[in-house]
């Protein structure tokens, strides 16, 4: 039975894309910072479906992280054959003012963490000859973002790691999926200070609507999947404006 790893499992997108991968009868690997919510989501789990679902608390903001997640695949003798990249943050406001430390745990949550997962189950993957990657990214990667700029700037880098790494994989039975949402309804909003904002309310899409896009569209090995007709035109419309008119708009919108 298949087995896939997701961060961020605990709540949002990553909680639902775990049912969603339970649901269809692998194993589920939940990864996130919060114990009690993980353990009772692995209960639920396993009870609703003929899976196995283990529950790995960790901080992927520490720089060990990724290395003790390895250890204890291996303790408990797991093999991913799916890795889910959803655990990461944001924070609005002005770069030079946003608390240092703040900024450096999203760095390694968002890009280093991501990047380190899929370094270390890349190579078995690619040896078996079948697997997945799928990153969780943000409509946000299309331009710069004033006023959220090291946000805006992972998920650019989530974007464009997972572009490339699709091509590198081509011909090996391995696939590459980046997810590209724009706002959600999960605590993001709440968490970032994003939610504040009227545009982010009336835009926001359902984690499950979201989740079910994302898992549709790995399954069938798209490259990028944008969620929703309002994202979809946003996207494709700032490749039509240069890229200063883009990055003044975002600095009005989100002017922390």
């Amino acid at each position: 039975m298949p087995t896939t790893l997701i961060t961020g499992a605990s709540s949002g997108i990553g909680l639902e894309l775990a049912k969603l991968f339970a649901a269809d009868g692998e194993n589920v690997v939940l990864v996130a910072r919060s114990e009690g919510k993980l353990e009772e989501l692995a209960r639920q789990l396993r009870s609703t479906y003929p899976i196995e679902a283990t529950a790995i608390p960790s901080d992927l903001s520490r720089s060990t992280a990724v290395e003790e997640l390895r250890s204890e695949l291996s303790r408990h003798s797991l093999r991913i054959d799916t890795l889910v990249n959803n655990a990461g943050f944001g924070a609005l406001g002005k770069f030079a003012e946003l608390d240092a430390d703040r900024q450096r745990n999203m760095l390694m949550v968002n890009v280093v963490a991501l990047t380190g997962l899929t370094r270390q189950l890349l190579p078995g993957m690619i040896e078996r000859g079948s697997g997945g990657i799928l990153n969780v990214g943000s409509t946000a990667a299309y331009q710069a973002g004033p006023n959220m700029s090291v946000y805006y700037a992972t998920k650019a880098y989530v974007l464009s790691f997972t572009e490339g790494l699709r091509e590198e994989l081509a011909g090996t039975g391995v696939s590459a999926t980046v997810l590209a949402p724009g706002p959600t309804e999960t605590g993001f909003g709440a968490d970032s200070g994003m939610g504040k904002f009227s545009f982010f309310q009336k835009a926001a899409m359902s984690a499950r609507a979201v989740a079910k896009a994302g898992y549709a569209g790995y399954r069938k090995n798209e490259d990028v999947v944008i969620p929703g007709w309002r994202n979809r035109l946003m996207t494709t419309g700032v490749g039509f404006l240069p890229r200063v008119a883009t990055r003044k708009i975002v600095a009005k919108i989100q002017d922390a």
